[in-house]
């Protein structure tokens, strides 16, 4: 069986919610979870994820919360646009659009999608439990049908900002890699048994999938602190930095840190006054 590990991580890479599911699951799901279910402070506003993680349900639920869905859009002749209007009023626009959309099915059913809106926003479901079952019903299913309906909306307005704005488009590419390199820190941390789980019961793969992000969030942390240090000397020399450089430093990287091999526990570490490591830097002439 192949199985996963879905973490949700900050713009700043702070971990806040990990789970395993399956390895053909849908992604987004489970990103609501850790969306809705953190019990940290950082203040969330918009979601990335890649096209796998991508529906019309996730797409209304997203707009429904109050939160930005953003979503990397791979192949834009796959997409389709809606409208309250038949096609053939956009003219040679036509062909890019889908179905009319069907606004008395979405008015039919606003208070159940209210209640279902309600409950996820209070943590009576998991956003996972209850968008897995909606998604997995068939066209006949009126509720799914209407939020499906209300995410076409929301899906066709975002097609359009992507079309529309290279912005948006470099905004997300870049949150994305984001999550690449802190998958390939994870990576390069799991080296023991290859990355694999040998475990079979869901609570000791959610064990090791916390424990893996608790490695790797020390790491992060430690980079932080230390890049925070080296940029203050540079700036107690005088060193010109561009602010551009700034913001692209990542503290994902594991160079200095000893993850195999030998390791030597001491007390007589050369550290200052706050306990850190000297940097390695020239001194002052």
């Amino acid at each position: 069986m192949v199985v996963k590990i879905y973490t949700t991580i900050t713009d700043r890479y702070a971990p806040l919610h990990q789970t395993v599911i399956a390895g053909t699951a849908g992604e987004a799901i489970h990103a609501l979870d850790g969306i809705l279910g953190h019990d940290s402070n950082a203040d969330l506003t918009t979601l990335h994820v890649d096209g796998g993680g991508v529906s019309d349900i996730v797409f209304a639920t997203m707009h429904l919360l109050g939160l930005d869905f953003e979503p990397r859009i791979p192949r834009l002749s796959d997409r389709r646009l809606y409208a309250f209007e038949p096609p053939k009023r956009y003219d040679r626009l036509a062909p890019l659009f889908g179905h009319k959309l069907n606004r008395d099915l979405i008015v039919s059913h606003w208070p159940d999608i209210e209640r279902v809106i309600g409950a996820m926003r209070d943590r009576t479901v998991t956003p996972s439990l209850i968008l897995k079952k909606l998604s997995a019903y068939r066209q006949q299913n009126s509720l799914a049908a209407a939020l499906r309906e209300v995410g076409r909306i929301e899906r066709t307005l975002f097609t359009l900002r992507w079309f529309d704005n290279p912005a948006l488009r470099r905004t997300v590419t870049a949150e994305l890699n984001k999550g690449e390199a802190r998958n390939s820190l994870a990576r390069a941390v799991a080296f023991h048994r290859l990355g694999r789980f040998r475990d079979r019961g869901l609570e000791n793969q959610q064990t090791r999938a916390a424990a893996l992000n608790l490695v790797t969030a020390a790491i992060i942390l430690f980079n932080c602190r230390y890049l925070g240090r080296a940029v203050d000397e540079m700036r107690r020399r005088r060193t010109p930095i561009e602010p551009a450089m700034l913001s692209r430093l990542s503290p994902l990287g594991w160079d200095r840190i000893n993850l195999t091999g030998d390791y030597v526990w001491s007390d007589r570490l050369d550290l200052d006054a706050n306990g850190f490591m000297p940097l390695l830097v020239k001194p002052l002439p």
